[in-house]
């Protein structure tokens, strides 16, 4: 049975041009809607068993939504203590093992190919105004049929009259819920992941590749602080003192002046050195002290 009711009486030969979303089908106009009204009052109301539903709650400062499952009270849960939630992977599993499915409410039809072929059955969801612990989740959920007899009543179309079963399509608050990792935002994930618990959900380290795994031996074993203890310290007297061995003062001040001062630095300068040192030739020179410095050296 497919999820997203086909009217019966739609004409087209491909389902999938329907121009509307019929998944899910509001109470408050089911009896306006002729795709579900027709269906509705042909008594075609059926029960969609799930573990729960998902729902995204929209967080104040972030972008990401967090989502939740919802689902109903479980008997294991109650026999944890009075908080009813579960503290450890182990007790979560076991929740499993007598897991109370829900059940909510829809409406389904059977659409006939217009050129002949096989009948389709399909079905909508019920939906609701949300309850007070879901309100601040979202302001809609699905319409829940809470016990045996009101799944029981909502079936029983041949003596219950169509405005007494919607008597039935009300808000229930006998719901619980718990945050969940992100997986669930991706359609594709399907693992027990998505219902757990997200403060049970144990995160995985990523595996270093072969490449990590060598480097990480080097630095084990190879590291640098262990190669300077290894490695004997050279004397320092064998270090050339390149300051004080090669190279001479410089006899420039040890604070450089300004473009002005180094000018007239330079004069005094020529006019003490002997004449074989003048230079032979006399011009204007623009640029930085370290330019005139070079040309002065080379001169």
């Amino acid at each position: 049975m497919r999820w997203g009711l086909v009217p019966s009486w739609f004409k087209e030969s491909d389902p999938s041009k329907l121009q509307f979303n019929t998944i899910n089908c509001r109470s408050d106009t089911i009896l306006e809607k002729w795709s579900f009204k027709v269906p509705l009052g042909k008594g075609r109301r059926c029960v969609v068993l799930a573990d729960g539903f998902f729902e995204w709650q929209r967080c104040h400062g972030t972008s990401q939504p967090q989502p939740y499952f919802i689902y109903f009270p479980q008997t294991e849960t109650k026999q944890l203590g009075n908080s009813g939630t579960v503290d450890n992977t182990e007790d979560w599993e076991k929740v499993w093992d007598h897991w109370r499915p829900l059940t909510m409410a829809g409406i389904f039809d059977c659409w006939e190919p217009p050129e002949g072929g096989d009948l389709l059955y399909s079905y909508t969801i019920i939906t609701v105004d949300s309850c007070k612990s879901l309100h601040d989740i979202h302001h809609r959920m699905p319409a829940i049929l809470d016990g045996e007899e009101a799944v029981s009543r909502w079936l029983d179309f041949g003596d219950i009259p169509t405005q007494e079963a919607l008597k039935l399509i009300r808000p229930t608050e006998n719901i619980t819920f718990h945050a969940v990792s992100p997986i669930v935002n991706n359609s594709r994930n399907n693992s027990p992941e998505c219902l757990t618990p997200v403060h049970l959900v144990v995160k995985k380290e990523p595996k270093a590749s072969g490449s990590s795994q060598k480097m990480m031996q080097w630095l084990a074993t190879k590291s640098p602080k262990k190669e300077d203890q290894e490695t004997p310290q050279k004397d320092k007297s064998d270090t050339p003192q390149w300051s004080s061995q090669f190279l001479q003062k410089s006899p420039l001040p040890a604070k450089r002046g300004g473009a002005g001062l180094l000018v007239r630095w330079l004069k005094q300068e020529k006019e003490e050195a002997p004449a074989a040192k003048r230079p032979h030739s006399q011009g204007f020179f623009c640029g930085t002290e370290e330019q005139m410095l070079r040309v002065w050296t080379n001169s």
